[in-house]
């Protein structure tokens, strides 16, 4: 009977093929000195190197080293997904593949959860990324907390560990927006944040442009608050009103004053103003239609081209 596994590592792989080597062997040194009952899952979300060639030549070294490569690029937070269904351990780390996230701070998480916790992230005290990187996550983090009324910490990533009971119960939201810290954070369960030492990127760069995070922004609002469309109807409710303040204003100053109302530019400015707000409201509707209709087709959340071990029950 196979030893029950204590530690499962789930990392997502994207353009980081000359990391895995380096990032599989600090991962052991600081695995076996907590526990000999391990195993790490490397997700290839069709990375466009030779990623995938890496991650089955550790898997055949190593049978700890298990493979799933995606049918197509999902996304890093579905290529999480992945990893955590597949995942068995007891404790389940989260971490990135380009060995800023180091290995070495496992053993912080590990020793906090043993506080009593069932899921602690670490926070980058020191961020070794571009300016223009660390802006651009700032920026994502001031939509995303106004707009779904949070206080998500732009120095919390997804290096975190989280326990059997909350994987359990982040298997049972489905939806087609997982991004993972967002969605452990929606669970509740006793959480805790510690500092850990982030390192500079040590191959490619960050897929994430601003165009990028501003969609992921997009889909994070949307999918997880309702206040865009309140603010809509707010705004909607104080534009009649200041309409029907000038309209008084100005049929009082016709009647008492005799002064007559002239010119079209005034008309056609708040008409082109109201049709702007009209089809901002309409954008902010037809997107979350967007997503309900995208949940209704209720189509897997990735596909699975390759494993590198034989599953004998597919999982979901």
């Amino acid at each position: 009977m196979p030893s029950r596994i204590h530690i499962s590592v789930v990392i997502p792989v994207y353009g980081c093929e000359e990391c895995l080597t380096k990032l599989y062997i600090r991962l052991c040194q600081t695995l076996q000195s907590l526990t000999e009952n391990f195993e790490i899952i490397m997700v290839n979300d069709a990375s466009p190197d030779s990623s995938w060639e890496a991650i089955k030549k550790l898997s055949e070294e190593d049978s700890r080293v298990k493979g799933i490569s995606l049918s197509r690029n999902f996304g890093q937070s579905k290529a999480i997904t992945a990893g955590l269904d597949y995942a068995d351990g007891d404790w389940i780390i989260v971490m990135d593949c380009d060995l800023q996230d180091q290995p070495e701070e496992i053993t912080k998480l590990y020793s906090k959860v043993n506080e009593g916790y069932d899921i602690v992230f670490g926070k980058r005290f020191n961020r070794r990324d571009s300016f223009f990187k660390k802006m651009r996550s700032n920026l994502y983090f001031v939509f995303y907390n106004y707009f779904t009324d949070s206080n998500t910490d732009s120095r919390v990533s997804n290096f975190s560990i989280i326990s059997k009971k909350v994987l359990k119960a982040f298997k049972m939201y489905r939806e087609h927006n997982p991004a993972y810290t967002l969605s452990v954070n929606l669970l509740g369960f006793k959480r805790a944040e510690i500092d850990i030492e982030h390192a500079e990127r040590e191959d490619g760069k960050s897929s994430y442009s601003l165009k990028k995070l501003i969609d992921i922004a997009i889909d994070a609002i949307v999918s997880q608050s309702n206040k865009p469309l309140s603010m809509a109807i707010k705004f909607g409710f104080i534009i009649s009103f200041l309409s029907f303040i000038a309209s008084i204003w100005l049929v009082g100053k016709y009647y008492m004053y005799g002064v007559e109302i002239e010119g079209w530019t005034s008309v056609m400015v708040s008409l082109y103003f109201i049709a702007g707000l009209i089809f901002i409201n309409l954008g902010f509707v037809g997107l979350y239609i967007g997503k309900i209709f995208n949940e209704t087709k209720s189509r897997p959340l990735y596909l699975i081209d390759q494993l590198t071990w034989e599953e004998d029950t597919p999982r979901k």
